[in-house]
């Protein structure tokens, strides 16, 4: 039967961040936007009185597919990963098997839509390993990796879900911040995986909305049926393509090494507060303490914002989820204060 959409469904980290606060509740990439891209964009603001062009779209379009070692006509464009999920209904799947604890979007758009939704909750530490996926689901949405567990998935892990009839949705909206994209399935053509990337994280893109994805043609085509024309502004499409070149995904991986390094220092600071870090490798971390509201508001009054995880499904209320930033030191300072 469909579900009501949940209220914690449409809860999201940025919620929790007020102007001025020292944000770990957001994984988007601190410091904003690379010069080279804010000036790149810039220079296309005397364009802004035009339609986006069909020579910007192909452009945008040809450079993902290179980037991915794929043909043009298996990517498509989106106004950030999320549009991707809130286009899935469209699918119309007779039952759409979501893995948690995961991103609320699916869950929330799909139930909007009333879509019948069935939980995989995943045991701690989280990982695919007996995962009990209905047969019958004919839509099946797994990150990797997975937001707010942070651990990544084995490719051959997602792919044993497959079966016939049944699209798996990969959400890699963290992919580009695991050094080399280990596990990411964006390259593989394969008829019944749709893979869904942002680039709103690495390249602190947030509030232009900018991602893509990657599948077989025929999908993409049921996928963006509904979709207006010019679902793209001349500045994504110019994100879109720069970001895919070459040098920026150079660029990105010598950042997600520089964030692995963080994060490697980051749980060593949880583990020293005796906190129970989950083993994962995104640019965020998930772990537990004994009181996870009263540390919120302890942390809310030094000014620092994290994100709570009561609003996922399958994770008690303990649970919290810090970004990996440079500033963790004084993450760590804080919570010393509360655990003392």
């Amino acid at each position: 039967m469909p579900h009501p959409p949940r209220a914690g469904a449409r809860y999201h980290g940025d919620q929790a961040a007020l102007p001025g606060m020292l944000d770990f509740a957001v994984n988007v990439r601190p410091g904003g936007p690379p010069s080279w891209l804010t000036d790149r964009l810039a220079a296309r603001l005397p364009d802004l009185g035009s339609y986006p062009s069909q020579a910007d779209q192909r452009r945008a379009v040809e450079a993902v597919a290179a980037r991915h070692g794929r043909s043009g006509d298996e990517v498509a464009l989106l106004a950030g990963g999320a549009e991707g999920f809130a286009l899935l209904a469209g699918l119309r799947p007779q039952l759409a098997a979501l893995i948690a604890p995961s991103f609320t979007e699916p869950e929330a758009v799909l139930a909007a839509a009333d879509v019948p939704i069935q939980h995989v909750v995943l045991p701690s530490p989280f990982t695919l390993a007996g995962a009990d996926v209905p047969e019958e689901a004919d839509l099946v949405v797994v990150g990797n990796p997975t937001n707010p567990t942070g651990v990544l998935h084995r490719r051959e892990d997602i792919l044993a879900l497959r079966r016939p009839g049944r699209l798996i949705v990969v959400d890699e909206a963290f992919a580009d911040g695991i050094p080399g994209e280990a596990e990411t399935l964006a390259g593989e053509s394969l008829p019944d995986v749709l893979v869904l990337r942002s680039l709103t994280k690495t390249w602190s893109l947030a509030g232009l909305r900018v991602g893509y994805a990657l599948g077989a043609p025929d999908v993409l085509a049921r996928l963006t049926a509904p979709r207006p024309h010019w679902p793209l502004g001349t500045l994504q499409l110019e994100a879109i393509t720069a970001t895919s070149s070459s040098e920026a995904v150079a660029e990105a991986d010598t950042g997600a090494r520089r964030l692995a390094e963080l994060r490697d220092a980051m749980v060593a600071g949880l583990d020293a507060l005796g906190l129970g870090v989950v083993a994962g490798e995104a640019p965020f971390v998930l772990f537990t303490v004994p009181d996870a509201e009263l540390m919120r508001k302890h942390l809310e009054s030094k000014g620092i914002a994290v994100r709570r995880c009561d609003t996922f499904v399958g994770l008690p209320g303990n649970y919290l989820r810090a970004a990996v930033r440079p500033e963790w030191p004084a993450l760590i300072d804080a919570m010393t204060e509360v655990l003392q």
